[in-house]
């Protein structure tokens, strides 16, 4: 088994680079752009928060996808989800059904780990080492 312990990231670096694609996508080009949802939550400069959290969803679901800046791209999407978690998700409780923490909270784990270990086999960071 130790042969593919190697290989134990990748599986999750992929499916959490396309979540994180397609949510951002859906903020660039899919007409849910954040910024007056941002406002509402009182956050500060919503319109330059928005542009910073869609693009960092979008292109860093690509890096995830790629294996690029595996762990900077993880704390920066943990950051935005841990953010996500705090302002959004956590008065509505846990299930994801009533919009709560359950689907953040899974991200947010993912992301950090990768953050914490890197992008394992098959990735631009391992080629680059």
């Amino acid at each position: 088994m130790s042969n593919w312990e190697e290989y134990g990231l990748l599986p999750l670096r992929i499916a959490l680079g396309i979540v994180f694609i397609y949510h951002g996508y859906l903020k660039l080009f899919g007409g849910q752009f954040p910024n007056e949802f941002f406002g509402s939550l009182g956050i500060p400069l919503p319109y330059v928060f928005a542009i910073i959290v869609s693009v960092l969803e979008f292109f860093g679901g690509i890096a995830l996808v790629l294996g690029l800046l595996t762990r900077y791209t993880g704390l920066l999407l943990s950051i935005n989800m841990l953010v996500a978690i705090l302002l959004v998700h956590l008065p509505n409780g846990f299930l994801v059904t009533q919009g709560g923490m359950e689907f953040p909270l899974a991200l947010l784990g993912g992301a950090l780990t990768l953050a914490m270990m890197g992008s394992g086999k098959l990735s631009v960071d391992d080629y680059m080492s």
